[in-house]
């Protein structure tokens, strides 16, 4: 696949190569590889006649469908970048992204149409709608007026391809961008370490706002292989898809693992022709690896990275999975470095490097790692905190905390205070000041609480405002107002007074450890 140096030639090379091949496969309906590229040629001839000029952005705000993939590919043609809005956001969230990223195109879900009713969005001129578009032009109607030939613009190698949000610790989302470069020089490797071939079925289920969803799917397109969607969590259906289809390669999250664990039509699936299940973006327990391990009987490799990261960082191979057998302990860790990646463990105040054993902050260095996070320079220099070379390249900060033993990376916390439930990022600040903002509440905390089925769940620690008695209805009420619901917090607890270091902030540490007594880690 070296002649693929973007997300457009993905296509051009394929339908080139292999027209008739099924690329994408969505309830019952299928795209050849020729019909990827000439849909995706009109998406691109109607982002130019929209205005849209090299590097601006464009914007999707829909559950999992075909539309995003012939879209991200059209973008990708006028070497415009393309950026995923978390459908399960607030309306006022979904705002900030969209404005906070000028997005001049939005391609919405009919779906969503009312929470786009409820934004002031400055930027977009067009709105395209994925079904019935009302006042809106329908996508259908949007690419039947334009060509279907190939507007060849050029691409950079280092352009930014990819724009993806991710939380940041003062409450608002930073916009990761990611480059051909990313991506392209990651995926040939990153292919042989997840069992990918030009014959893989690959199940797209995670969200595709997330690296695990998107970044998934492309990786199944860039080998030429056919791309099952999954609209969202149905885990029925997604046992059905797997059956039906012959499924080949999977990602999915521990959460979902878990759940399947417990379908009774799981049982009964036959999950034969599975080659390798990638499991990541959160920790996972032993007991439901393995139970999984034994439940699918393919090969299981564990996955450690960030949207940063482009989802690199270590992997936990098939022959590190061994329940019950001498190397057993390894299940809990994170697994190796691989492909260029290289890992040091740095002491985050002094950033002196840590020995085997030593708890420190996770440290990256590779060619997956973020151009820059958009319009935060700020943000990118503390990211790269000793600078980047001529070629780019630099430690990345990841805030995460571990050690490394037998070369293997464990993961043992979290520099930052975020919070991994069911594999969404939940930053504290957020719910804080979203708290906050209710009369009844004089000072709160946010952390994260060990949850069985979450791995981890939001807890907020308030104390009352004098002579106030709210309750805890009402304030995860009032949250639910202002943030997406798996945000909000699932259960409150009172304090007299939040512990506070001298310079003000709370020692969430402190308040973490009666909750995590017990557990083998401070994160799930």
């Amino acid at each position: 696949m070296s002649s693929i140096s973007s997300i457009g030639d993905i296509a051009r090379v394929h339908a080139a190569n292999n027209a008739d091949k099924v690329a994408l496969i969505y309830q019952e309906r299928q795209w050849t590889y020729g019909q990827l590229d000439k849909e995706s040629n009109r998406v691109a001839n109607a982002l130019l006649a929209a205005g849209v000029n090299p590097q601006d952005r464009v914007a999707h705000l829909d559950k999992n469908g075909p539309e995003y993939f012939t879209y991200l590919i059209g973008a990708s043609k006028v070497n415009a970048v393309s950026m995923s809005v978390n459908w399960r956001l607030a309306a006022p969230e979904m705002e900030y992204v969209l404005n906070h990223a000028e997005a001049k195109v939005l391609l919405i879900g009919e779906e969503f149409l009312g929470h786009f009713e409820q934004m002031n969005i400055e930027s977009v001129t067009t709105v395209v709608v994925v079904g019935d578009g009302g006042q809106y032009v329908s996508y259908d109607s949007w690419i039947a007026g334009s060509e279907e030939t190939d507007p060849e613009i050029d691409v950079g190698w280092t352009d930014t391809c990819y724009q993806l949000y991710t939380s940041g610790t003062t409450g608002l989302p930073k916009g990761v961008e990611l480059t051909n470069r990313n991506f392209f020089s990651f995926l040939p490797v990153a292919s042989e370490e997840w069992y990918f071939d030009s014959d893989s079925i690959n199940l797209v289920a995670m969200p595709l706002f997330h690296i695990a969803g998107s970044g998934w799917g492309v990786v199944g397109l860039f080998n030429g292989g056919t791309n099952v969607l999954l609209r969202e969590a149905d885990l029925v259906e997604l046992l059905r898809l797997v059956e039906t289809y012959q499924v080949t390669n999977a990602l999915l999250v521990p959460a979902i693992l878990q759940f399947l664990l417990i379908t009774p039509e799981a049982q009964e699936t036959d999950f034969s022709s599975l080659r390798c299940m990638i499991y990541g973006a959160s920790p996972i327990t032993e007991e439901v690896l393995s139970a999984s391990m034994e439940l699918m009987g393919c090969d299981f490799v564990g996955a450690y990275g960030l949207t940063e990261t482009t989802g690199g960082g270590t992997l936990l191979r098939a022959e590190h999975h061994d329940p019950g057998g001498p190397r057993a302990h390894l299940l809990r860790s994170a697994g190796q470095p691989w492909a260029d990646i290289e890992l040091r463990i740095v002491d985050p105040e002094t950033f002196v490097d840590l020995g085997d054993g030593e708890v420190g902050e996770i440290w990256i260095k590779s060619v997956v790692t973020l151009k820059s996070y958009w319009k935060d320079a700020d943000a990118t220099d503390e990211a790269y905190p000793e600078g980047r070379d001529a070629e780019g390249l630099g430690w990345f900060r990841t805030g995460d905390a571990g050690y490394m033993s037998e070369g293997f990376l464990f993961i043992h916390d979290r520099v930052k205070d975020m919070i991994i439930s069911g594999a969404e990022n939940i930053y504290p600040a957020e719910v804080e000041n979203a708290l906050m903002s209710h009369s009844d509440v004089a000072d709160v905390a946010v952390i994260g609480v060990p949850d069985a089925k979450w791995g981890e769940t939001v807890k907020a620690i308030i104390t009352p405002a004098e002579g106030a008695d709210p309750s805890e209805a009402d304030l995860i009420e009032h949250c639910r107002e202002r943030l997406a619901h798996y945000k909000c917090p699932t259960s409150v607890d009172r304090l007299s007074m939040i512990p506070r270091n001298p310079s003000g902030k709370i020692l969430k540490t402190e308040l973490r450890k009666p909750y995590w007594e017990g557990e083998q880690r401070r994160v799930n």
